[in-house]
């Protein structure tokens, strides 16, 4: 069957009525769905697994494996332009639609994110600094490696770990061989642990055009190794807000990336008092820090990345109020939702998943501080 027509991938804007394909069918491709949706724009889900939330709010969806060739390109051929939603899908698989329809962000922006050492090469080279780190592929580098971090140290794995998955902590030297088999026998780098003061993330976003927009910086809590609380703006001098913000315009420039990125730093005390920034992962998509955008931000982090996808302007990032906050709901925790429902300050955000797994994010509540009245 031959391709169906669509515009042509020098046209800047893809009109109403334009489908995107999106791979991946968890809960952030949902929301760009139903983001989507709002704008005029089809979507369609590509996603492995049958009860993936993504489809039931889709106007079409796909249910093959990513290394499906034939359900590929049929794919690609129903699409007018491809994204993701997280940043495990094969970088084989983007490469293979590139060569036959648009992808936003590219290849190039996924292989970089995948591997946390070219993650840290990247940073470095674009003059941001990181947490020492060494490259580890067997117990003997492992121990050469530890003469660069120093003890305490956190071995991870360079690929396909998330919400503290593949990660040991190792403190102390009898503790190597111990964290070596964590890591199964696959790559894996070494990183001195950082005291930091807090953790921020910048969730901005990159037209097709090269403009660049950044959402407010948002200091996230964590608890068990997965994201519990954000809240915007972070507390953190404006120095620092501004140099997280510019060393994720050089990142996403330095890719030639097309959507939203998220780009997490620790925030940590000089000895004069100011606070100096490492660069600790980056996320070639939406991200969970920017889920209060939803509720709080005249552009949503989901409609700002279907925006630069699609070619089109980017939204304004602004604050609504003068404080955001959002809660993920984990587990059981989505049980809750009768009281959150009945609390007005509060915005329900709930993912369509039927097993509340213990550490599964099924959902997240959004609640916006407004300005104070003022004085007359």
């Amino acid at each position: 069957m031959p391709a169906r027509q669509r515009a042509p991938v020098s046209a800047a804007i893809l009109p109403p009525g334009a489908t995107i394909g999106i791979l991946g069918g968890g809960q952030l491709g949902r929301m760009l769905a139903l983001s989507a949706a709002q704008l005029g724009l089809r979507c369609h889900i590509y996603a492995p697994e049958a009860d993936s939330p993504a489809f039931e709010v889709a106007a079409r969806h796909t249910c093959a494996g990513y290394d499906d060739e034939a359900a590929l390109m049929a794919f690609a051929d129903a699409v007018d332009v491809v994204t993701y939603e997280f940043e495990n899908v094969p970088v084989a698989t983007v490469r293979s639609l590139e060569a036959r329809v648009p992808v936003r962000p590219g290849s190039r922006a996924l292989g970089v994110a995948q591997d946390r050492l070219a993650e840290k090469q990247l940073a470095r080279s674009l003059g941001a600094a990181t947490a020492a780190f060494a490259s580890v592929n067997s117990e003997a580098e492992l121990v050469a490696a530890l003469a660069t971090t120093g003890l305490p140290a956190v071995l991870k794995t360079t690929r396909f770990g998330y919400d503290g998955k593949g990660q040991a902590k190792l403190m102390a030297m009898d503790g190597m061989q111990a964290a070596w088999q964590a890591m199964r026998g696959q790559p894996a780098i070494l990183e001195a642990f950082v005291g930091f003061r807090c953790e921020v993330s910048v969730v901005a976003a990159r037209g097709l055009d090269g403009a660049f927009s950044a959402f407010d910086v948002t200091q996230n809590e964590h608890r068990h190794h997965i994201l519990h609380r954000s809240t915007a703006p972070a507390a953190i001098a404006p120095d620092c807000a501004r140099e997280a913000v510019a060393i994720t315009r050089r990142i996403a420039e330095a890719l030639d990336y097309v959507g939203v990125l998220g780009v997490e730093f620790f925030v940590c005390a000089a000895g004069d008092g100011a606070e100096t920034l490492l660069v600790n992962e980056i996320a070639p998509r939406v991200h969970n820090s920017g889920h209060w955008t939803m509720d709080g931000a005249i552009t949503s982090q989901f409609e700002q990345h279907v925006r630069a996808v699609a070619g089109w302007p980017l939204g304004s990032p602004a604050l609504l109020g003068a404080e955001a906050e959002m809660h993920n709901l984990i587990g059981d925790e989505a049980g809750t939702w009768a009281s959150i429902v009945a609390d007005p300050s509060a915005r329900l955000h709930l993912y369509g998943k039927a097993d509340a797994r213990p550490g599964r994010k099924m959902g997240h509540v959004n609640r916006l501080k407004p300005h104070p009245v003022s004085q007359r």
